[in-house]
């Protein structure tokens, strides 16, 4: 058996990298409103886009309901219907701020799928280039981001703004 330490996301784990006070930290984001401080890059009624603090990829996205709620099954009528409209404004976002070849966009419902904020429903967008899975993360199991979470945060606040005019 292998082991692959990574002592660096214990507080990640544990709940306290956020700094937040409940016990679930997309809880805390969407209540305490310092969206630049947390990476919130663009707020709907329902739902916000929050830049991954352990991103993939530049631009990595995860999209999160506004309340405490982990599958799809009891979203109301309105959070269903926005969840389409903030994915498709997701996708324009980051196609103008970053021009990715693709996009992969998942959803982990519950620990056993791979969840890492338990109970809070949120959908990943990871924009994708041909050959940006390198041997760094094949064999060296570190990922090289050409870009700070501070920087992805201007980019793609100014494309949610532009694709909201």
């Amino acid at each position: 058996m292998h082991r692959l330490w990574a002592p660096w996301r214990r507080a990640y784990v544990e709940g306290s990298a956020s700094g937040t006070s409940s016990a679930c930290f997309l809880c805390d984001y969407a209540a305490d409103g310092a969206d630049a401080e947390r990476g919130i890059v663009w707020r709907w009624t329902a739902w916000y886009a929050v830049l991954n603090a352990y991103p993939y990829s530049s631009g990595h996205l995860m999209l999160v309901l506004a309340r405490h709620h982990e599958g799809f099954i009891g979203l109301s009528r309105d959070e269903g219907a926005e969840l389409a409209a903030a994915l498709e404004r997701c996708e324009t976002a980051l196609r103008s701020a970053y021009a990715p070849q693709g996009l992969n966009v998942g959803v982990n419902v519950g620990r056993v799928a791979g969840a890492g904020a338990i109970g809070h429903l949120h959908v990943h967008l990871v924009p994708r280039w041909n050959g940006d899975t390198n041997f760094m993360s094949t064999i060296g199991e570190t990922r090289v981001l050409p870009e700070s979470l501070a920087d992805s945060y201007t980019r793609l606040h100014a494309a949610f703004q532009r694709a909201a005019d």
